[in-house]
């Protein structure tokens, strides 16, 4: 069951997550964040990009995690 989605573009150097979305019968549940997370390691495994918080739920969640703000591009 799809309960959480992150979309995202991707310009070849730098991801830009430009929105979270969760069901709204299960929001308040997490699942977001469980998503945001493991989008980040996994851009962070790969090592060859840079985050670009478009959307607000992810700027609070690095927010929220600042030990993970240096895969966030700077401006």
């Amino acid at each position: 069951m799809l309960v959480s989605v992150l979309d995202y573009r991707d310009d070849g150097r730098t991801m830009a997550l430009t929105r979270a979305f969760t069901i709204p019968t299960f929001r308040g549940s997490g699942y977001a964040a469980v998503v945001v997370e493991g989008a980040v390691d996994d851009i962070a495994r790969r090592g060859d990009r840079r985050i670009d918080a478009v959307c607000w739920y992810v700027a609070d969640w690095f927010e929220a995690h600042p030990e993970r703000a240096d895969l966030l591009r700077t401006r």
